[in-house]
């Protein structure tokens, strides 16, 4: 008897498990990608760094390739405009050779010591902050010094007052031809996405 339920179980195909929607995922970046340099069309690549599990059972190990590609890139500008990065999650390989067909989309990253974030408003894409606060100091910081050099010899608050307006001038000119900071996704960064459907994993 038992013989006839052994046969049958392996005739039987093994039972689909399911990332159910709403699922995070965290992903860890194999290779680099930065605005700087990237192209709408390049390859990303990375693997999840922790398993998902789904019904209390691991569906997804970790260390599993998942492969991404850009599909939009912009330049952080000189006077206004913050660099942005859109990254389209395609596929998801599992150590079987499986290729699983996914679209989850990116919901936070790293922020690397900058103020990048995902903006949800505007098709999940990584944006960087603001460099106000950057550019405002660094305004102040070159005023200060031309304050300092305007004072020597003259001992006046008239020569320090020239300083300072050279220097505050130097600063802009400075903050105005520089370019603002860039997206940068660093290897070994994370990326935290969430499944707004649910996959079927075999």
């Amino acid at each position: 008897m038992r013989l006839p339920v052994l046969l049958l179980s392996l005739a039987l195909p093994a039972l689909a498990a399911e990332i159910p929607q709403g699922t995070h995922a965290l992903l860890r970046m194999v290779n680099s990608v930065s605005t700087r340099t990237a192209k709408e069309g390049d390859y990303v690549y990375l693997r999840t760094a922790i398993p998902i599990v789904a019904g209390g059972q691991i569906v997804v190990p970790a260390e599993s390739y998942v492969q991404g590609v850009v599909s939009k890139v912009t330049r952080s500008g000189k006077v206004k405009g913050r660099a942005e990065l859109a990254i389209h999650i395609e596929t998801l390989t599992l150590a079987t050779g499986q290729v699983i067909h996914m679209t989850p989309h990116p919901v936070s990253v790293d922020a690397e010591g900058t103020g990048q974030h995902v903006n949800g408003d505007t098709e999940h894409e990584i944006e960087q902050g603001k460099d106000t606060g950057r550019d405002a100091a660094r305004v102040a910081e070159f005023s200060g010094a031309g304050a300092a050099i305007g004072g020597l010899g003259t001992a006046t608050w008239t020569g320090a007052g020239i300083g300072a307006g050279i220097g505050a001038g130097v600063g802009t000119a400075i903050v105005l031809l520089t370019r603002g900071r860039e997206v940068e996704l660093r290897q070994g960064a994370t990326m935290d996405v969430v499944f707004e459907r649910p996959v079927e994993v075999q």
